[in-house]
């Protein structure tokens, strides 16, 4: 048998494995149970790739160059003139007590070009050296510090390969403790801002804890050091004037743990799956992929997936995995899947219902709520009529 390496890499073929950053190492919380998602993340699938070949294709990930741009303009004047307007924030929006501030840039690190690995590669494990040097000599020089640094690169383990990290803009140092800052270009008007949008920055900024905190424990410092409280910086209102709000990662962290771990142990969800399953997309002299759509399907079909619609918005794979789960109680949702515990299609809840199918006895229950709310929903729409 293939030890866990081969096997992830003869699933994921001849293509280059993917590079995670966190916004996919945060999208793995939105469905920790679905067996495909782990296997294909673990290996390096490009998912948005098999997506299109299957007739599936996806828009997560593809931004319109006006977001970017905007994303961009908005980042660099939070950062500009070493700091001030974050620096301000931190006076004003949010009352730390921070007289004086360094800031040191982390997004210069040098490459040595006679070293063979690639130079993206060697560049993110020089910028990662050199945050690390700068961690330990901030972590040592007391409480006050009052330290930023812009653009530090952090690491996690994932799927057996190192995962480079850059936050958004800085961690800094008030008191004794290192804290996160998560920049994002949607607004927040009147102290308030579209909750899918702020879910997502915190699930990103607590991979970001987990990696600084995972830092200092490797500086022997201990992962305390880090507050789970982040800093999310957004426009105020209509305008491009930052605003700043503090929030607590404390379930995000937990929840990432989980599923981090649980993809440490891969090796278990591996012994389902058949060795012969591939998803290799070896192209011919055009540039076209050799695999045939219908055999990609078979190789997806022996993985089970976990389909719920929070997939749509999170994951490549959603749009196929919502065609392959019509029909069943997934596609109407965790809450009402796990509700109907025992009710695998949709047809057979209908059935219920209407009395047209009698329950065992253990869905008794479940036929009793059913067909209690089949009965309101005809008086409600005869009451309309």
């Amino acid at each position: 048998m293939l030890g866990i390496d081969e096997r992830l890499a003869a699933i994921r073929g001849s293509s280059d494995r993917k590079r995670h950053n966190a916004r996919t190492l945060a999208a793995l919380t939105t469905n920790p149970g679905c067996a495909r998602r782990a296997i294909l993340d673990a290996a390096g699938v490009h998912k948005d790739k098999i997506a299109a070949r299957v007739g599936h294709p996806t828009e997560i990930g593809k931004m319109s160059k006006i977001a970017v741009l905007r994303g961009t303009f908005f980042e660099q004047q939070v950062k500009a003139e070493g700091g001030a307007e974050m620096l301000r924030l931190l006076r004003a929006e949010l009352g730390l007590p921070i007289e004086q501030a360094h800031y040191e840039d982390l997004g210069a690190a040098e490459v040595d070009a006679t070293d063979p690995r690639s130079k993206r590669e060697q560049s993110n494990e020089s910028r990662y050296q050199l945050t690390r040097q700068a961690m330990r000599m901030t972590a040592g020089s007391g409480p006050d510090a009052g330290t930023m640094f812009a653009s530090p690169m952090l690491r996690i383990a994932f799927g057996g390969v190192w995962v480079y990290l850059e936050p958004d803009l800085v961690a800094f140092q008030i008191g004794d403790k290192f804290h996160i800052v998560e920049i994002k270009s949607f607004p927040i008007i009147d102290e308030v801002a579209d909750p899918g949008k702020v879910a997502g920055a915190l699930r990103q900024a607590a991979v970001y804890v987990i990696a600084l905190q995972n830092l200092m424990e490797e500086l022997g410092r201990g992962r305390d050091l880090v507050s789970p409280e982040v800093l999310l910086v957004c426009p105020k209102d209509f305008t491009n004037q930052p605003t700043a709000a503090v929030r607590n990662v404390r379930k995000e962290l937990a929840v990432i743990r989980r599923q981090l771990e649980r993809m440490d142990q891969v090796r278990e969800i591996l012994r389902a799956v058949p060795q012969e399953v591939t998803f290799d997309l070896a192209a011919d002299r055009q540039g076209r992929p050799t695999r045939s759509p219908a055999d990609l399907k078979r190789a997806l079909n022996q993985i089970p997936a976990r389909y719920s619609p929070d997939c749509l918005s999170n994951c490549e794979m959603g749009r196929f995995c919502r065609s392959e789960a019509r029909g069943s109680t997934n596609v109407l949702g965790r809450t009402i899947r796990e509700d109907l515990g025992g009710v695998d299609s949709t047809s057979m809840a209908v059935a219920l219902a209407t009395g047209r199918l009698r329950p065992t006895d253990d869905l008794e229950e479940t036929a009793h709520l059913l067909r209690t709310i089949y009965t309101m929903r005809a008086d409600c729409l005869q009451g309309a009529s």
